[in-house]
């Protein structure tokens, strides 16, 4: 709640053992938690009667667990999903997106490798989305993430060199990883995008962008963990004083260019006084 990050863990049950393993593995990388909040847990439940589970989850047994560390388990109300709105959000897309993926892919199985590997790209992504600008240097933007508070540094790990495509299903594990990785990018860069920046009807008027704003650019190309930042230099105004076209600074192989974009493609990045995704 603090970060904003997220954190997935493969679980290869739904009984208590299974359960207290993830939070242990959690605490290890983590640290440990004074608070933890959920929801009832009717997936777990759900999941037991379909598949027809005998294993139930020991709440008492990991509220035990959990006390030995000083932490806290609380459960929202049931039917209550709003409350937990405020985590929900990405876990929503972290979900849905490898979900489709995964039904697409048929008969395609993953390996336990595989699979594990593949869920921290996807948290690793999810991780370096940007939540504020923090620089305030205008010739260097410099974006907070949660990844940068989680690990203290600046930047995200590049992905590997190369195309990944869906011929690499059936080659080496590793290609196959970086191919789902890229896709669930390109998902997921167009899902989130449109939160920063939502495009209403226009019946109120919409402040003009300025020379001296740091935007991000929507690039279709844009590698994977990469958000583009350019320096608004000049704008250029239509009849109506609508700027619709600016001049952007961009710094690509440590060199400065400019370049004439259209609006469309620019996002102003949220502000520290603006709600965090």
């Amino acid at each position: 709640m603090t970060t904003r990050a997220g954190h997935i863990e493969v679980l290869e049950s739904l009984d208590t053992s299974s359960l207290i393993n993830a939070l242990r593995r959690f605490f290890s990388i983590r640290g440990p938690a004074k608070l933890i909040r959920s929801d009832q847990g009717s997936n777990f439940v759900g999941a037991r009667k379909e598949h027809k589970i005998n294993s139930t989850l020991d709440t008492c047994a990991v509220g035990k667990h959990l006390s030995d560390y000083g932490c806290t388990w609380l459960f929202n109300p049931p039917h209550a999903p709003h409350m937990g709105g405020a985590w929900e959000r990405m876990i929503d897309i972290a979900k849905r997106i490898p979900n489709s993926m995964l039904l697409q892919h048929g008969s395609t199985k993953l390996t336990h490798e595989v699979l594990t590997t593949f869920l921290a790209e996807v948290a690793a992504i999810v991780n370096n989305r940007p939540l504020v600008l923090v620089s305030t240097d205008p010739e260097d933007p410099v974006l907070l993430t949660p990844s940068t508070l989680l690990t203290q540094k600046i930047g995200s790990v590049p992905a590997p060199m190369g195309d990944f495509t869906t011929e690499d299903v059936s080659r080496q594990q590793w290609r196959h990883v970086q191919h789902l990785a890229q896709t669930f990018w390109n998902r997921w860069k167009g899902q989130y995008l449109p939160l920063l920046q939502a495009r209403s009807k226009w019946t109120s008027s919409i402040p003009n962008l300025k020379p001296g704003s740091v935007v991000l650019l929507k690039y279709q190309d844009s590698k994977r963990n990469e958000w583009p930042l350019g320096l608004i230099t000049h704008v250029i105004p239509s009849q109506d004083e609508r700027v619709r076209q600016v001049e952007v600074k961009i710094h690509k192989n440590e060199r400065a260019k400019l370049f004439l974009r259209p609006v469309t493609v620019l996002l102003l990045p949220p502000l520290p006084s603006e709600p965090i995704c």
